[in-house]
């Protein structure tokens, strides 16, 4: 037997069932990290990274996404409630397959956000859209519930399929790679507004 042989035995037993096998990885760490006050940490957090945090009911949702909408189309993804675009004029909103370089923005919900973090987690299902509808617009509207905010990463992980390709936003695209100077807008939205329900 060679060592990538011996190797590949411990990493994959022979029959076994993955999934159970994952399961019966001991877990010994404190898998949360905070109980009360999520929505209020996840505010704080996602404010940190400098976006603007919204907190609104799901009826005052519409004017609220229409009064951050600027002067353009926003492209809305298959899969998001309609009540949250109603009364915005069909005209700005445009279809997942607009020709994203034209468009102003985009309006998407998420499938989780980590409140220890600010992480907001898209799998690019229904409402999310594909990945390049939160890469390329320049100003992205998030919607997130209530019920999405998860206490930290093992709470947000088992919460989500780690199959699925997954994008993590941790505010407005930027970097400091040249002379330790933050520009904004450089691989993703320049501007992130997320809208907590």
């Amino acid at each position: 037997m060679t060592a990538r042989d011996d190797i590949l035995a411990r990493l994959r037993p022979a029959g076994g069932d993955p999934a159970a096998a994952y399961a019966a990885i001991p877990r010994p760490y404190l898998r949360r990290h905070h109980e009360n006050g999520l929505l209020d940490l996840a505010a704080e957090r996602i404010a940190d990274y400098r976006a603007a945090v919204h907190r609104v009911t799901e009826a005052d949702l519409p004017a609220a996404l229409a009064a951050a909408f600027r002067p353009g189309a926003y492209v809305v993804p298959d899969g998001l409630p309609a009540a949250w675009t109603a009364g915005i004029d069909a005209a700005r909103l445009a279809g997942p397959d607009a020709d994203l370089e034209w468009a102003a923005g985009t309006v998407t919900g998420c499938t989780a956000v980590i409140a220890e973090t600010g992480t907001i987690v898209l799998d690019h299902g229904p409402g999310q859209g594909r990945r390049a509808l939160t890469l390329v617009p320049d100003h992205h509207l998030v919607v997130v519930r209530a019920d999405q905010i998860a206490a930290d990463v093992p709470d947000a992980l088992a919460r989500i399929d780690v199959t699925r390709p997954l994008t993590f936003v941790s505010g407005p695209s930027a970097t400091s790679d040249i002379e330790l100077s933050r520009v904004e807008g450089v691989h993703g939205p320049r501007t992130l507004e997320v809208f907590l329900l």
